[in-house]
Parts: structure tokens; sequence; C-alpha cells
């Protein structure tokens, strides 16, 4: 890999989706993975399994940034309930990411459309409070959903965001409970694409140039947060990330055809 390589436009490109995704987290909670799944997905950037192992690493970095001095904000009963359902289905989407690239990539295109909509829609609609504290059951299944997701794209966020917004939870606790979650299953991601041979030199080298670049953004976004409503936040992420979504599913369908 030559310096034609690391000042290539789509490398420069992924870099600018990095810090954005990144920096959205920081002040969110939630939306690193949608965000540079989407963009770099919809702009041809890399593969989808490059990508999303990339965004494992760079999440994990972004949660281990932004988490100290904040533990003491997280509800370990919602964190334990979901842990144990996400782990197991997230090993399951690694397995079942692997065979639908080599066979199905036009499915595996059209899935991963369908989830970043999904994901828009999730970011925008404010979810309906819960009648009080959730039960345990309901975070499992949260996370069943979140760890098939983060499995196959990488994307561990909407089922989880969904269930913790309709929580009688502080904004605190739910921006940081999701953060360490995010931490757990892109750890565990992590190690799970490292043994299919999926953290391969090219990834690894990439990651090391956006590490840095995500380091700066999670700092930009812990000292200067936006002066915009996060509700204007949203909106934002939702047209972007739905066109996105619409484009890759529209761009699958005739593929799954063909003869």
């Amino acid at each position: 890999m030559d310096a034609d390589f690391l000042f290539s436009l789509p490398v420069l490109a992924l870099l600018g989706v990095v810090a954005a995704g990144t920096y959205f987290q920081t002040v969110t909670g939630f939306g690193l993975g949608m965000i540079v799944m989407g963009v770099a997905s919809g702009l041809g950037l890399a593969p989808v399994p490059a990508l999303a192992a990339l965004v494992s690493l760079l999440s994990l970095a972004n949660c281990l940034v932004a988490l100290p001095g904040a533990l003491h904000h997280l509800d370990w009963r919602a964190i334990r309930a979901a842990s144990i359902g996400l782990l197991p289905a997230m090993a399951a989407g690694v397995l079942l990411l692997g065979y639908l690239d080599q066979a199905y990539a036009p499915l595996l295109k059209l899935l991963l459309g369908a989830a970043i909509v999904y994901g828009g829609v999730s970011i925008l609609l404010q979810a309906p409070p819960g009648p009080g504290a959730a039960d345990k059951r309901s975070f499992f299944i949260s996370g069943v959903c979140g760890g098939l997701f983060s499995g196959l794209f990488s994307l561990a966020g909407p089922p989880l965001v969904y269930q913790f917004y309709r929580q009688e939870m502080s904004l605190t606790t739910i921006r940081y409970s999701l953060i360490f979650l995010f931490a757990i299953s892109a750890g565990g991601r992590s190690l799970m694409a490292g043994s299919q041979g999926q953290l391969d030199a090219k990834v690894l080298l990439l990651c090391a140039l956006a590490l840095p670049v995500g380091v700066l953004a999670t700092m930009a976004g812990k000292r200067y947060p936006p002066p915009i409503a996060q509700r204007g936040m949203r909106r934002i992420a939702f047209a972007v990330l739905t066109a996105i979504g619409i484009s890759l599913m529209a761009a699958a369908v005739p593929q799954l055809f063909r003869p």
C-alpha cells in the first residue's frame, strides 16, 4: 500500500465520514455505525465487511475515550440484561455476514439498506415512554436484535436506542449506558471478525488512519457540543441515512433478479 492509496480520494472521504460519525455519536450516544456504514457504503468507499470491521474498531476507541469518569451514570441492571442477548446474537451475525458476502452480495446490500432506513427512522421518532421501569426481558430482546445488527453491519444502535429512550432514565444515563453497550458489542465483534480473517492489513491500516481522527472528533464532541437542538440533529441524520438506505435498496433489487 503506497502513498497513492493513503492519500486517495476514497480514503480521505472515509476519514471525513469517520469524523462526522464519531462527533455525532459523542454528542448523542449513537450514530457512528449508521453514519459510517451508510455514507461509506452508499459512496462505494469500501466493501461492507471491511467497513463493518472498521466501524467496530472505531466504535471501541470512541467508547474508551468517552466513558472515563462516566461509569457512575450507567444503569447496570439494563446493561446486564441487554448484554446477555447481545453477545451470542452478535456472534451469529458475524458468521452470517461471511456467508452472505460470499454467496448473496445483493441481498446483503438490500439488508444493509433496510437496516440503515430503520436506523434513520428510529433516530427521528421519539420512542413513547414505557410504563415505569421495563423488565429484563425487554432489554434482553433489544440486546438480541442489536447483537444481530452488530454482527452483520456493526449497527447495534437502533434496537438499543429505541429500548433505552423509552425508559424513565436521565438522558445522561441513557447516553452513557448506550456507549458502554456499544463498547461491549464492538470489542466482541472485533474479536470475532479477527478470528474470521476480516481484519486484514488494509482494514488495520484504515483503522490506524481513522483512529486519531475519531479520537479528536470525540474530544471535540465532549468539549464543543453543537449549538443545534438534539431534535434538529436527529432530523439531519434521518434525512441523510434514509436517502442512503433507500438508494442502497434500489440498487440491490435489480441485482437480486439479474439472471
